[in-house]
């Protein structure tokens, strides 16, 4: 059986943020090196790097989005107290 060449590299993972006209907008993302890396070619400076070599997706995932989803806290009669 024949592999893909993507299948043979490893994958390293970045998290980073588009910029438009010098300020970054929205929210952060998560793609592949060689993904980033396109957008840098077609778009230079484009984007801005947050953190990269992240080797899974979930964790890159996780730290791009922070404590956002993280569930809140319960609220019970003995904590008011």
């Amino acid at each position: 059986m024949k592999r893909s060449s993507k299948a043979l590299r490893a994958n390293s993972w970045v998290i980073f943020q588009v910029v438009v006209r010098g300020e970054v907008i929205g929210p952060k993302g998560v793609c592949e090196q060689a993904e980033l890396d396109e957008m840098e070619r077609v778009k230079p400076g484009g984007t801005w790097l947050i953190q990269s070599g992240i080797a899974d997706e979930g964790v890159a995932e996780r730290l791009a989005r922070g404590t956002s989803g993280d569930p809140k806290p319960r609220v019970t009669r003995d904590t008011v107290r």
